[in-house]
């Protein structure tokens, strides 16, 4: 059974940055596509970014574009989320997930809290 266990998370001011990581363990980390969703306090959950196999291709929201870089290292068999240019409406619970595509294989992360506030 797989695990994946987010950290990074934290308070910051608006404007600034975080970096959040998620260590995957007990699968083939390097062919699992890797993503990054969020919940926000009364709103449903929204996929952040995501990114496939090897790396080749990330996908972002509109709301991250431009100031969400999501990266991995399959060495590590970790994914990252950088997050620069934060607002208080990036304000929720991030959850790592990893899937394989057209399978139900699906695992999800317990979850950490990016507060954006001054």
């Amino acid at each position: 059974q797989g695990q994946l266990v987010e950290s990074g998370g934290g308070l910051v001011q608006p404007g600034g940055s975080l970096r959040l990581s998620c260590e995957g363990s007990g699968f083939t980390f390097s062919m699992y596509r890797m993503a990054w969703y969020r919940v926000a306090p009364g709103k449903e959950r929204e996929l952040v970014a995501r990114i496939t196999e090897g790396g080749g291709t990330t996908t972002y929201a509109d709301s991250a574009k431009g100031r969400f870089t999501i990266s991995r290292d399959d060495n590590k068999n970790t994914v990252y989320l950088q997050m620069n240019s934060l607002k208080p409406e990036d304000t929720a619970v991030y959850y790592c997930n990893a899937d394989v595509t057209y399978t139900p294989i699906n695992y999800w992360g317990q979850g950490t809290q990016v507060t954006v506030s001054s």
